[in-house]
């Protein structure tokens, strides 16, 4: 690679952008059936343990979970694989396996299906520490951070994506009759259209994978490859490190894993990140059952396009946040006051979100009151049901922001952190290996224990804050509990360790 005049390599642009795309396909697939999923449980025929709406979150919950178990039991098996055969021929197989899978999601008629076939392509998803491994053989130490931090922008735009998607294209025969009404397909089976839509983005990295991504890992049977540990990405969260270690010299010996790197400031940092990861993982669940339940029971009652929109409509505040405002805060103040500061920001949406669901109720009581009529949100549009549906998705966009912000702002921060606080390369992967291992393991718990938290809080008719905010309000604390702790690390986290070049 040629050297610019300021002396950081130019970015290989045409490899990376393959890579890119590839690593799009996990997100899509992820976040397209979040606005659906509340529907998926209790419609596909043959499901009857579902016995109210109450009991679906857990259901969902399973569907969520099941993804992240198999993606976490594989993500080293796809490592070690490309390993052996190379990046290029691991990602084509992943992704083939993805594509497959995902369509027959689609054709999902009974539970049982629909989990056997979501587990399966969590299965093909474990391979996006081989993009990070290829894309940080690509790069060098001059612009491996830039061109790191790009993957975690994909998965941001493959999450919107995915949700758009999914709520726009679910059960086309009932939101587009005029379009898909007559296609018996599409009647039978009403999660298929946005599975295949969604499958076009796999399918265009498959193409575009096959014909242009070059190999780059070079062979060398006799040096150790870069610790796959630092290039994996959590199963639901992209939080991973951003820097990742370059290789070792051929005679150097493999790291191995040592709880002697755990100091007490490396555990406080790994605590921290832990807990902030357990939270996102949560509210990725809990928020699509939460607007898909009537407000009658603590949620907003939106039909699946509406919840895909939702979780789009930030879009323009991630692109922005990520490339733009988050290098000025982090060169103005530090990681360390951008990875507390992130997780200050999301306390008041955990706060304030549920009650949203007190608005919605207000609005269904006025559309009932002025038709007669038992409706579900939204319904008819005319004043003052207008005005006050306006102030909702006002006041839900303005928390969704909130929660963004904060999102970037930690995550980010809290890669670079755990990067920073290696005692050398030679360590890197074997740190980051076990930031991976903890976010696995809150990648799998906190669906799952989303969904029961939210079935079993809207089951029992208890006082707030165990009513529908239960989930909510322990999701803040856990955030306060990690940025208290964080209150006690050095300002030395800040700077790379002694042992690390730049």
């Amino acid at each position: 690679m040629e050297r610019s005049t300021s002396g950081d390599t130019p970015l290989p642009w045409g490899q990376l952008s393959v890579l890119l795309a590839v690593r799009l396909a996990e997100p899509v697939n992820f976040s397209l059936i979040q606005p659906f999923v509340f529907q998926v449980c209790p419609m596909v025929g043959g499901f009857d343990m579902v016995k109210s709406p109450r009991d679906v979150s857990f259901y969902s919950g399973v569907l969520f979970t099941s993804f992240s178990i198999c993606q976490a039991i594989t993500t080293m098996y796809w490592g070690s694989l490309s390993d052996r055969i190379g990046r290029r021929p691991t990602l084509l197989i992943a992704l083939t396996g993805n594509l497959v899978t995902f369509v027959f999601f689609g054709l999902s008629r009974s539970f049982m299906w629909a989990l056997v076939t979501r587990s399966l392509n969590g299965f093909f998803a474990g391979t996006a520490g081989v993009v990070k491994a290829a894309t940080a053989e690509l790069s060098d130490d001059s612009n491996r951070s830039r061109m790191m931090a790009l993957l975690p922008l994909a998965w941001h735009v493959g999450i919107m994506a995915g949700a758009a998607v999914g709520g726009l294209l679910v059960d086309p025969a009932k939101q587009y009759p005029g379009l898909f009404g007559h296609v018996e397909l599409f009647r039978q089976y009403p999660y298929l259209l946005p599975c295949m839509a969604g499958s076009l983005t796999t399918a265009a990295g498959l193409v575009v994978g096959l014909f242009k991504l070059k190999e780059t890992l070079v062979f060398d049977r006799t040096a150790s490859t870069p610790g796959m540990g630092a290039t994996e990405d959590g199963p639901a969260t992209e939080s991973t490190a951003l820097v990742a270690g370059p290789r070792e010299p051929a005679h150097a010996p493999k790291p191995k894993i040592s709880f002697a790197l755990l100091t007490p400031v490396a555990k406080r940092v790994m605590l921290t990140n832990t807990l902030m990861c357990l939270v996102v993982v949560m509210s990725m669940q809990v928020y699509p059952v939460f607007a898909a339940t009537p407000p009658s029971d603590g949620g907003l009652g939106f039909p699946p396009r509406e919840i895909g929109f939702s979780l789009a409509i930030t879009g323009v505040a991630v692109i922005y946040t990520q490339l733009i405002a988050y290098p000025q805060f982090e060169r103005k103040f530090g990681a360390l006051w951008c990875y507390q500061t992130g997780m200050k920001v999301m306390v008041p949406y955990f706060i304030a979100t549920p009650f949203l669901s007190l608005l919605a109720a207000h609005i269904v009581r006025s559309m009932e009151s002025r038709s007669g009529l038992a409706l579900s949100m939204p319904g008819s549009w005319s004043l003052p049901v207008d005005l006050d549906y306006c102030l909702l998705w006002v006041l839900l966009t303005a928390l969704l922001l909130i929660r963004i912000v904060g999102d970037i702002l930690a995550f980010t921060s809290g890669n670079l952190l755990v990067a920073n606080i290696a005692p050398s390369k030679s360590t890197l992967g074997t740190m980051i290996s076990m930031q991976q291992l903890a976010a696995t393991l809150t990648a799998i718990v906190g669906p799952l224990a989303a969904g029961m938290l939210w079935a079993w809080s809207i089951k029992h008719d208890l006082p707030y804050p165990f009513n529908s905010h239960l989930v909510w309000v322990l999701s803040a604390g856990i955030l306060v509990l990690a940025w208290k702790l964080s209150l006690q690390l050095p300002a030395s986290v800040n700077r790379f360790a002694s042992g690390h070049s730049d």
